[in-house]
This record gives structure tokens, C-alpha cells and sequence, in this order.
């Protein structure tokens, strides 16, 4: 598996918004995430790409 999982912290930080906005993003289903163990959540790294394209084709 070559995919790169990003933390909460560096998800928050690449979008440039709070930690409160990312898990309502996740809870929404609008940004899927993994968990790991009981309390490590994840992002994959494709996600918040495909996330950020999105935004950008209903912007255009």
C-alpha cells in the first residue's frame, strides 16, 4: 500500500481550516477518513485531492 495517510493536524493545516470544520466534513461524508485503532483517525492523502478538485469544478 503506497497510499499516505495524513492526521487530523495536517489535513487541518493543507486546507487552511479549523479542526472543528474537518470533522464536519468528515461526519458529512463530504471528506472520507479511516480510523486506526480506537482513536486515530485518518485521511488519505487521494481524499482531501479529490475533495479539493471537487470544490474547484463546482467553483468554475
Amino acid at each position: 500500500m503506497t497510499s499516505e495517510l495524513l492526521t487530523v493536524p495536517e489535513a487541518m493545516s493543507l486546507l487552511k481550516v479549523s479542526r472543528w470544520t474537518l470533522y464536519c466534513l468528515i461526519r458529512s461524508g463530504e471528506l472520507p477518513s479511516v480510523v486506526v485503532n480506537v482513536r486515530c483517525r485518518r485521511i488519505p492523502a487521494a481524499a482531501l485531492d479529490s475533495y479539493v478538485s471537487r470544490l474547484c469544478e463546482e467553483a468554475a
